[in-house]
């Protein structure tokens, strides 16, 4: 179509007389409106061992210390951060980082080696549907027997959280979600990401007291006694959100 209009205004061009014709003036070139952010999809890791979405130039830091196995951790994923998310980080206003923090202890472990062993894309997508899927998971009926609880007292932390993730459920979730098999195996033994939510859980214990998850932090303040979107909105409007 370019090619087609190009010919077309030189085959007028040439149709004046030479007398009236002028000499053309460069029209000025259109100006577009710049492209709007995707900040939603803007997803990276942190030095702290998070991951954060949005704008890192947001006028309001949001960072949520979080369990996948935690109910009111759920209760903010499926109530509260979709409208976090719509109304405050697809504008630019607010960036959002999820700090996985191992509030159970073991049983945490496997959801966040497996959590954590997904491209950056895939990160909150899959901890939503972990989220969502929760109940069904940790809640699920039986309990460990006890001989092979007191075998689990002599295994190495990796063997422990790839035995648990598969008890509860977590291994086959993602693999049915499309992480292969192999991958998810290998992330659960990775000893050296499993030492480092052992240093970072004690860096946040450190840096701001976990009591417990969830744990909001605005702009490096803990938000206190606060554990779900009705209580979450205020600080971040208060800090300058709109």
């Amino acid at each position: 179509m370019k090619r087609l209009v190009t010919a077309v205004l030189a085959a007028a061009i040439l149709a004046v007389p030479a007398a009236e014709a002028a000499p053309l003036k460069k029209a000025a070139p259109a100006k577009r409106a710049p492209a709007k952010t995707d900040w939603v999809h803007t997803v990276v890791a942190t030095p702290e061992g998070g991951m954060r979405m949005g704008n890192p130039a947001a006028k309001v830091k949001l960072i949520e210390y979080g369990a996948r196995t935690c109910p009111t951790c759920a209760a903010f994923a499926i109530n509260g951060a979709p409208l976090l998310v719509k109304t405050y980080v697809a504008t630019g206003q607010v960036s959002f980082e999820f700090r996985d923090y191992p509030v159970h202890g073991a049983i945490d472990l496997a959801p966040i080696l497996l959590g954590h062993c997904v491209p950056s894309r895939a990160f909150f997508p899959l901890l939503d549907a972990m989220m969502a899927n929760q109940r069904a998971l940790i809640g699920r009926p039986g309990e460990i027997p006890q001989a092979k609880q007191d075998e689990l007292q002599k295994q190495p932390p990796n063997a422990v959280a790839a035995y648990l993730g598969k008890f509860y459920g977590y291994t086959d979730f993602v693999v049915k979600a499309g992480l292969p098999q192999a991958r998810a195996n290998a992330c659960l033994a990775d000893r050296k990401a499993l030492d480092a939510i052992v240093a970072r859980t004690a860096a946040a214990n450190k840096t701001y007291t976990i009591a417990g998850t969830p744990t909001f932090i605005v702009n490096g303040v803990v938000a206190d006694k606060v554990l779900d979107w009705a209580g979450l909105e205020p600080v971040l409007r208060a800090a300058g959100a709109k």
